[in-house]
């Protein structure tokens, strides 16, 4: 705010030096913002050693004709600074009146804007990843509108199997569809590359299907191990693992006989209820998860057939493997305690909150 204080007070220049004096000081007041900016201009124009005085202690150099004159001036500079001065000081303090009856107080440092959190679905399928991840896994990805070959036919699911209409398809056309699973990832992985090979695919499915524990469009985690002395035990080892890092170690793991038309044998995993604990039992009542059965389903799995190394031109002679797939918001369902999958899709900011984490480091 401060300017040059050098001024020409020769003669006829006198009056027109201080017409710039007027403007740049009522520039200078227009502009402030704050009582410490007016008052800094108060200095700097009307003070002892300001502008204005400085012109003043300039007069008697004028010729005597011009004094008058250059007098009434300077007294009209001096009166017109002091009024706008007490307009600006005026003006901020009906301002903070009017902030003050608001509830607002200007001293009080800003509000940190909420910049958001990582999805809880978004949360859990990165730490699944990350624990398969941590043993040798790779993580892949691929598209969600697929073939009909690589979500089914290359899975052992050919056109009429039965296992096709458990899935509730949403076909694009006769041969393109939203893809039901993650598996195709599968597929697709092993007829880019050779054995050994461990991955784990995460991703978007679709089905048509909508109730409390089904949506339209939910997440999966399709994961298999390829190498040639692949064995149950294998496959048992790394999903136990999985269990016990993703809930706790003393979450007990139970298999099943089941059928999956791209696994032989194939099996369902069942942990001890993370809810009840396994006593069937949350206080007095009956455990609504596991129904009193101590036990919740929570992934299918099984060695992967020989038609599917055959649909990938491996040697079934010559490799094995195992496969598996989990549905994350099952998991996180199971997790977090929640019991109406529908939360995750709403964008209800009350529920979300209660899930921020930090940054994702996958």
């Amino acid at each position: 705010m401060q300017r040059n204080t050098e001024v020409d007070i020769s003669g006829s220049s006198f009056v027109h030096v201080l017409d710039q004096l007027l403007e740049e000081g009522l520039e200078d007041i227009r502009t402030a913002r704050t009582v410490d900016e007016i008052e800094q201009a108060r200095i700097a124009y009307l003070g002892r050693k300001g502008k204005v005085a400085a012109h003043m202690a300039s007069l008697p150099s004028l010729p005597a004709e011009d004094r008058p004159q250059a007098g009434q001036k300077a007294n009209a500079v001096k009166t017109e600074l002091t009024q706008a001065l007490q307009e600006a000081r005026d003006r901020l303090e009906q301002q903070a009146k009017a902030d003050e009856e608001a509830g607002f107080d200007p001293t009080l440092p800003g509000r940190t804007p909420w910049i958001g959190g990582v999805h809880p679905i978004t949360q859990v399928q990165d730490e699944i990843c990350s624990v398969f991840a941590r043993i040798g896994f790779d993580v892949v990805a691929g598209p969600e509108v697929e073939t009909d070959f690589y979500n089914f036919e290359a899975l052992n699911i050919p056109q009429d199997h039965p296992a096709r209409d458990m899935q509730d398809t949403l076909y694009i056309s006769d041969s393109i569809v939203l893809r039901t699973h993650t598996s195709p990832l599968q597929i697709r992985t092993m007829r880019a590359g050779m054995p050994p090979l461990a991955a784990v695919a995460p991703g978007k499915v679709y089905r048509r299907d909508a109730d409390l524990t089904h949506s339209p469009m939910f997440h999966q985690i399709e994961g298999f191990l390829v190498d040639t002395q692949v064995s149950m035990a294998d496959l048992r080892g790394t999903l136990t693992y999985f269990v016990h890092h993703i809930f706790d170690s003393q979450t007990r793991v139970r298999f099943r006989p089941s059928f999956f038309p791209f696994t032989e044998p194939s099996a369902e995993v069942d942990i001890s209820c993370v809810i009840c604990g396994g006593s069937g039992q949350t206080g007095n009542e009956p455990c609504r998860v596991c129904k009193q059965t101590g036990w919740v389903e929570i992934l299918g799995c099984g060695m992967i057939d020989p038609a599917v190394f055959t649909a990938v031109g491996y040697d079934p002679e010559a490799y094995t493997g195992f496969a598996f797939g989990l549905g994350v918001e099952r998991v996180a369902m199971l997790k977090y305690g929640i019991d109406d999958l529908r939360l995750f899709f709403e964008n209800d900011l009350r529920f979300l909150h209660q899930f921020q984490g930090p940054p994702r480091t996958l």
